[in-house]
């Protein structure tokens, strides 16, 4: 008798079990109600896009742990979605968040090495005084509430360029991606923690084999990152906003200097090629001009989705597409780019992988720069994407990207490219960031307006009693018939009409 009660306890601790492994990798159906699915066909399968959390406020980092997914909003809060019910509940609202464009609570990392309360880090902008400054927090989560809240440093923060990324790797080492703060020192200074990446122990130390003694300084010379991700062999990549052009994809090595401001993008014109040969930089292994506006990255390699295997995919703001760049057998090599969703969802901040192969996104269309026909009513929204067995009559599919060159210019599709994000296709701006050029007296100018697009400004300007805070770059790598044109069509649609002549744009540029 008693052989056979241990018999049956036995079975019955084996099934549930296997109950329960069966319940943590289930694939949750759960949607919104009311929220039709869409599908988008691959090669060989189908994806199936669900909404699975909506009316969110700018969900800026993503990260999971057993059945929950944890989320941040740019505002101040952290939010928990199980992955079971799609129930939402608010884990913290931080009461001294700063958020006015890009600054907020952004970053989520999760220590997925962890079989209780694993440790939970954060990344926000406050103001101490009168001084913005990027905080480093760590909590712990006991499944119900994050608890233990502990600063774990601070490093400069701005009213932009505060990156970030943050990623715990399989050996608890975290890794913290910074912006540059919009300060053209920081990304060279390898004694600041600005435009870096950084890597240190889980309480903030120094690890024993950083590559730059007593330093959490790993690589350097970047501007704005704002995506971060693992490779399954430990290659660590990021995605990066350019300035008015070269938007990257980086390999990140140690003690790798990466450029910026001295370089942008791919080492290619002649003043480049003269820093370049007497200090060492680092090209990225894939470019973006026109820019993207690159955020978050995550690495896929799970046979659920076999089309997509070995691949970082990648979300963005300013093309509002989902990419999927296919890496080569050397895995720092990007061998071509596939392109989906342009202007379907909007603009996009954060992608998620999972072990079961499901993929998250989400949308950013509450935030500062909303692009036209955006938020939507149910914006911003959690998107899953799952292959399935369904053979759709409707079907969304990858983007035609044009990649033919012509030596024809094209006026309206060049401002488009660099000048519509910012000052919007009906030249009206954004208040306090981007001044508009409808009506402008500098665009009535046609010499002042020249100047300033051949060398940008960092002045901070009051327009009819409004202060515009952001940076105006440089487009002086534009020819001058480029220059021109877009000089022209700008005075056209939203000036006094006056023109000028690539002649004249070069005399100016002497």
């Amino acid at each position: 008798m008693k052989m056979k009660r241990t018999i049956l306890a036995s079975c019955l601790f084996t099934s549930l079990f296997f109950f329960n492994a069966c319940r943590e990798h289930a694939n949750p159906s759960f949607s919104v109600e009311g929220v039709p699915a869409e599908y988008l066909k691959l090669q060989d399968s189908y994806v199936e896009i669900s909404t699975v959390a909506q009316g969110l406020k700018v969900p800026w980092g993503m990260d999971y742990y057993k059945n929950k997914l944890l989320f941040t909003e740019i505002g101040g809060h952290v939010k928990e979605l199980n992955l079971e019910s799609g129930e939402i509940r608010n884990l913290l609202t931080l009461p001294d968040v700063y958020t006015r464009t890009t600054p907020g609570l952004m970053d989520i990392s999760i220590q997925k090495e962890s079989s209780d309360d694993p440790y939970v880090f954060l990344s926000y902008t406050k103001k101490q005084d009168s001084t913005i400054v990027t905080s480093l927090m760590r909590y712990q989560y006991n499944g119900n509430e994050l608890i233990n809240a502990k600063e774990i440093m601070q490093i400069a923060g701005a009213t932009g360029h505060n990156g970030c990324r943050l990623e715990i790797d399989k050996n608890n080492i975290l890794w913290w991606a910074t912006g540059d703060v919009a300060d053209n020192k920081m990304a060279q200074d390898s004694t600041t923690l600005n435009g870096k990446v950084l890597r240190m122990n889980l309480d903030g130390s120094i690890p024993a084999d950083n590559p730059i003694p007593n330093s959490l300084v790993y690589a350097w010379g970047f501007r704005n990152i704002q995506g971060m991700a693992f490779d399954d062999s430990g290659n660590l990549f990021t995605a990066e906003h350019g300035d008015a052009i070269e938007d990257e994809v980086n390999w990140v090595r140690p003690l790798k200097n990466y450029g910026w401001p001295l370089i942008e993008g791919m080492i290619d014109t002649d003043e480049e090629k003269a820093i370049h040969a007497k200090t060492t930089m680092t090209e990225p292994i894939k470019p973006w001009t026109p820019v993207i506006a690159p955020a978050g990255m995550a690495y896929y390699n799970n046979p659920a989705i076999p089309e997509w295997k070995n691949s970082l995919l990648l979300v963005t703001l300013k093309s509002q597409t989902f990419r999927v760049l296919h890496l080569g057998e050397d895995q720092h090599q990007i061998k071509n780019e596939q392109v989906y969703f342009s202007k379907h969802y909007g603009r996009m901040r954060a992608v998620l992988t999972m072990p079961n192969g499901d993929i998250y996104l989400s949308t950013s269309n509450q935030d500062w720069n909303p692009q036209p026909g955006f938020p939507k009513e149910n914006d911003d929204r959690i998107l899953r994407l799952r292959v399935t067995k369904e053979k759709p009559t409707s079907y969304l599919q990858e983007d035609v990207v044009a990649t033919a060159k012509s030596d024809k210019i094209n006026p309206a599709l060049l401002y488009m490219n660099f000048c519509a994000s910012c000052h919007k296709p009906n030249g009206k701006g954004l208040k306090n960031t981007f001044p508009p050029l409808l009506n402008s007296n500098r665009v009535k100018d046609i010499p002042s307006f020249t100047e300033l697009l051949l060398h940008g400004t960092t002045a901070k300007k009051e327009i009819n009693g409004v202060l515009y805070e952001q940076n105006m770059a440089s487009y002086a790598f534009l020819k001058d018939e480029e220059m021109a044109a877009i000089i022209n069509y700008v005075s056209k649609e939203f000036g006094n009409k006056q023109t000028t002549t690539a002649e004249e744009v070069a005399k100016l540029r002497k």
